[in-house]
């Protein structure tokens, strides 16, 4: 008799924290099957126009270039605008041992713009920049043959109202007295 006791003590034991765990499981099952029973968030799309700036000493634009691309909403995708030349110039005519002979390099100028985890937070567009600009700058001195190139690199979170032009991104020029800028419009695509 006490080892059919101890017996069924054992089996009550071992059978209902296995049940206990059982149910548990169930219940968590049932959670995560109601959460992704859930309506999801809708994707929207937005065209993004950015248009780079370069600001004289007087405030007023000089030049300004313009890209156009689309995203969509609750992505994780990455969206990359590439464009840029490459320019040869002459900044030396003598080469080591005097001769006259011109010599030549090659400059990249670009525009690199990156932009990824766009979100709407109400009536506005929240997401992820990387702005890389490179271009010519002037120099002031003219007997130097010597061309100086421009950079300006910058990433952060930008929050913007949607169909209006948002300045993101601003930076005084080193060699003068102008600016660069970033502007960047937001318009949903229906």
């Amino acid at each position: 008799m006490r080892h059919i006791t101890l017996v069924f003590s054992l089996l009550f034991f071992t059978v209902i924290p296995g049940q206990t765990n059982f149910a548990q499981e169930v219940a968590a099952q049932q959670a995560t099957k109601g959460q992704s029973d859930a309506p999801a968030q809708a994707r929207h799309f937005y065209r993004l126009d950015f248009t780079v700036e370069e600001i004289g000493a007087d405030g007023r634009p000089t030049n300004s270039r313009s890209f156009s691309t689309s995203v969509g909403t609750d992505s994780h995708e990455i969206m990359a605008i590439r464009t840029g030349s490459r320019i040869r110039i002459a900044p030396g005519t003598s080469d080591a041992s005097g001769k006259e002979s011109t010599q030549f390099q090659f400059v990249d100028l670009s525009v690199n713009l990156d932009v990824r985890d766009v979100r709407e937070i109400g009536r506005q567009l929240s997401f992820n920049m990387t702005a890389d600009v490179n271009g010519p700058a002037g120099t002031n001195d003219s007997s130097t043959r010597q061309s100086v190139t421009r950079q300006n690199r910058w990433q952060g979170f930008v929050l913007i109202p949607t169909g209006k032009p948002t300045v993101v991104f601003s930076s005084d020029s080193l060699d003068s007295k102008g600016s660069t800028r970033i502007l960047v419009t937001a318009t949903a695509l229906q």
